[in-house]
């Protein structure tokens, strides 16, 4: 934990980087199934990066669907110790105009259909959720957007959905009530997960367009929206070659404690503990089940 290693998920456009060296795309095992594609290696500036297409290279996976207990540990075993999610969403708010970026603090998970835990029967655990994102990772992105010249709002709730389909208008007024900014279909439970897996993660919320509570929405077209998300992930690659100058100079485990999440989180008594379980998890918590 002490040598960072910066992983991102997201789309196929955001590992396209210039001057990314060392490339290779390399297939790691979980006991949790397939992840959704193979993971990019490489470096960047002389920073390790690893790279996995959320949805698969052609976006071939939807949302409910990904395997993101796989997803995470994969990322896990890959030596990945902090992860930037990149993720296109729908505005719930005015100011929050197609193109802006936001740096998320908080999560309001609406899903229903999915894993959300490596933990299960044999071997219980509860980590804490409060702070679903790391702060200190949040700065970097801050810093780095400035840097950029992006335009990226500090602080802001994400609804996370079920999806595959579209909130309802009435859906959408409803989570303007509750204060959400903005809306996606991916972000839950992998935060969750990567909480779980004891690695710092931070969400980079990228606004294509107004959720269809906004009255100008019907006339939005399919091709100003892709014309969005090429200009998105064009500002996604020049965010994460912002980002890597900073993420070296943690020197040891991060102060926010998201590499020490599991320290008092597993309840289960170590003789009631299912060994095929506790094999299963040796990336996720092998710090603090070992002996």
């Amino acid at each position: 934990m002490t040598t960072p290693v910066l992983g991102i998920i997201g789309g196929s456009g955001v590992y396209d980087i210039d001057g990314l060296t060392n490339k290779e795309w390399r297939r790691i095992d979980s006991p949790f199934g397939p992840a959704s594609d193979e993971l990019l290696f490489g470096e960047l500036d002389g920073q390790k990066l690893v790279f996995l297409p959320r949805h698969g290279r052609g976006h071939v996976i939807p949302p409910s669907e990904l395997n993101y207990r796989a997803n995470i540990d994969c990322m896990k075993r890959a030596g990945v110790t902090e992860i930037v999610s990149v993720s296109a969403v729908g505005s719930l708010k005015e100011e929050l105009s197609p193109g802006t970026f936001v740096i998320v603090d908080q999560f309001v998970d609406r899903t229903f259909a999915r894993v959300k835990s490596f933990f299960q029967t044999g071997l219980v655990a509860h980590v804490s959720m409060a702070h679903p994102v790391c702060g200190r990772l949040g700065d970097i992105i801050e810093k780095a957007a400035t840097d950029a010249g992006i335009i990226a709002v500090r602080g802001g709730t994400y609804l996370v959905m079920e999806g595959p389909q579209f909130s309802t208008q009435a859906e959408s007024n409803l989570y303007r009530q509750w204060g959400c900014d903005v809306i996606g279909m991916t972000n839950m439970p992998e935060a969750k997960l990567a909480r779980e897996a004891e690695m710092c993660y931070a969400t980079v919320a990228m606004v294509t367009d107004y959720d269809c509570w906004h009255p100008d929405h019907d006339a939005v077209t399919v091709e100003q929206v892709i014309k969005v998300l090429v200009e998105n992930a064009d500002r996604a690659r020049a965010l994460v070659k912002a980002i890597v100058p900073y993420v070296g100079g943690r020197s040891g485990v991060c102060a926010k404690g998201c590499h020490t999440a599991l320290e008092h989180a597993i309840i289960t008594h170590g003789d009631k503990r299912d060994a095929s379980l506790v094999a299963k998890l040796d990336a996720v918590a092998g710090r603090v089940l070992k002996g």
